[in-house]
């Protein structure tokens, strides 16, 4: 689409909203259009000469008055923006009268030094003052501030209109765009700027994504995170959505428990609901997943560094989604930072934690100019994390992770989700692929009362775990024609009690599991190596 096209199609949808009765005023060209002043901005030069002699000779005026203007900001984004004066427009038609006769008495003024007359100057230009107001004079500043007339010759802002092309989030826009918006609010009042949905894309914001979760019905969240295949107690839903929400400035909460009880897909499916997403397979341009890597000792990992190479500067997700949600403040976007602790948190995070909790900015490079990042977009020396970023973290408890210090823990809600409810999976399971019926029935007998036993100390297996499970279930009975009780026994060894390690604590949990197999003669074969392990060695544990 070229640049005239989207002028059109931009002034064509504020031509449909402005009405029949307005005056709405176009100017895109190099000489008129906006530019940034000290104490404001410069919205546009329009010839006003057919305006000002109807008001002169008596009329009345426009009903409301629109003026339309864009701003273009590197590499390529452009922000059309259209400011209407309707409720003061009586104040707005006599300042025009009196900047008309202004002109003339100017005018006079060089016929009675004796020189030529001159043309009366019709090109009015239009600046935005920072007290809310749109000033016009026949003259151009280089500061708004300076210049008092703008005052006296002005009139109340009712609302300003703005559309951003290219109609995407992501991290490629450039930042001085939004911050123009925001400027804009700065200027006349937030409540008086509005985004126009001129242009649409598979990755653009809607209305749904510009909802506050604390605002949403805990109803309508646990009944969506339901509807994406989540099987959680009610109260645990309950208990994530309040601690990402309990406080303004700060939302961050570390999910822990057993592997594969969905603490990953918990955060997924919240963020999908929250953005009004019905499909676990629909794109989510807010929502973004960093892996922690077990490497990581420094924050570069989530924040960036500079490519001496390149020239660039690496932009890793976490940063990608600091710079949507930075561009796009009214929206929520969400960071799962996926098993946090393989790494230890306060080596790679603590930057990050040290910018929530202060709120001041979060250094990335020293260069004095905003660098290009490695999305295409700029990277600014220094960003605030801000209010708008929802960060979730996920964390198993085992011998390949790093405990979580005393100040990571302090700075987030910790949410265990060891629970498990393996009836309400199994039921959802089984509702979402009825082909796997038969063998949720033969499995189930098997597995809840191993879960029974294991949870108490530890043990315990997930979802995960359940699912493949029965899927390999599945798939052995129907395609390679073995018997139901052998594949459980085989998976039983294989999967379910793969873990299974202790001490002399664990004596009475060997002999409930001896009791409970005693059909299974794969698994009662494992559960008496062990049993002699404990005996011999005072511990024992499966994979050794």
């Amino acid at each position: 689409m070229s640049f005239e096209e989207r002028q059109k199609q931009f002034r064509a949808a504020i031509e449909t909203g402005a009405g029949p009765d307005a005056k709405v005023a176009v100017n895109f060209g190099f000489s008129n259009s906006a530019r940034l002043l000290e104490g404001g901005l410069f919205a546009c030069t329009n010839n006003m000469e057919t305006t000002s002699q109807k008001l002169v000779a008596g009329g009345d005026g426009a009903a409301a008055y629109v003026f339309v203007s864009v701003l273009t900001f590197p590499p390529y984004d452009e922000v059309y923006f259209a400011i209407t004066v309707r409720h003061d427009r009586d104040t707005f038609n006599k300042a025009l009268v009196d900047l008309f006769h202004d002109a003339v008495e100017r005018s006079r003024a060089r016929v009675a030094a004796g020189k030529k007359p001159g043309e009366i100057n019709n090109n009015v230009k239009f600046y935005l003052n920072e007290d809310g107001r749109i000033g016009f004079s026949n003259d151009f500043f280089e500061s708004i501030s300076a210049e008092p007339s703008l005052r006296e010759r002005s009139a109340a802002v009712d609302s300003i209109q703005f559309a951003i092309w290219p109609p995407t989030v992501s991290a490629r826009r450039s930042l001085l765009a939004r911050e123009f918006v925001g400027l804009l609010g700065r200027l006349v009042g937030r409540e008086k700027v509005h985004e126009l949905k001129v242009w649409t894309s598979e990755t653009s914001v809607g209305p749904l994504m510009q909802r506050t979760p604390a605002d949403l019905d805990p109803k309508a969240i646990r009944d969506g995170v339901a509807a994406l295949g989540g099987v959680y107690p009610d109260a645990l839903v309950d208990r994530f959505h309040a601690g990402l929400n309990h406080l303004a400035h700060k939302h961050f909460v570390i999910l822990s428990g057993l592997s594969g009880t969905g603490k990953t897909q918990l955060a997924l499916q919240y963020a999908r609901t929250v953005h009004g997403l019905d499909s676990m397979e629909s794109p989510d341009p807010l929502l973004f997943v960093c892996p922690v890597r077990p490497e990581w000792t420094d924050p570069s990992g989530l924040t960036g560094y500079e490519d001496r190479l390149s020239g660039q500067y690496v932009v890793p997700p976490f940063l990608e989604a600091l710079l949507v949600a930075t561009a796009n403040p009214a929206s929520p976007v969400f960071v799962v930072l996926d098993e946090m602790n393989l790494a230890r948190v306060e080596y790679y995070f603590s930057d990050i934690l040290s910018a929530v909790e202060s709120r001041h900015e979060l250094q990335l490079h020293s260069s004095g100019v905003p660098m290009m990042g490695s999305t295409g977009g700029e990277v600014p020396a220094s960003l605030r994390v801000p209010a708008n970023l929802f960060l979730i973290g996920t964390i198993n408890v085992d011998e390949t992770t790093s405990t979580l210090s005393d100040k990571v823990m302090d700075r987030a809600v910790v949410i265990d989700m060891s629970e498990v409810d393996l009836a309400g999976f199994f039921a959802g399971l089984g509702a979402r692929e009825s082909a796997l019926m038969a063998s949720i029935e033969a499995c189930r007998p098997a597995l809840e009362p191993l879960s029974a036993l294991l949870g108490p100390h530890g043990l315990g297996f997930g979802y995960r775990l359940v699912e493949e499970f029965v899927r390999y279930h599945a798939f052995a009975t129907g395609k390679l024609g073995r018997t139901s009780g052998e594949v459980i026994d085989d998976q039983l060894v294989q999967k379910a009690l793969a873990r299974l390690r202790g001490s002399e604590a664990q004596r009475d949990l060997l002999t409930a599991l001896a009791a409970e197999l005693a059909g299974r003669p794969r698994s009662l074969n494992l559960i008496q190596r062990l049993q002699r392990d404990l005996e011999e060695l005072g511990a024992f544990q499966t994979s050794r």
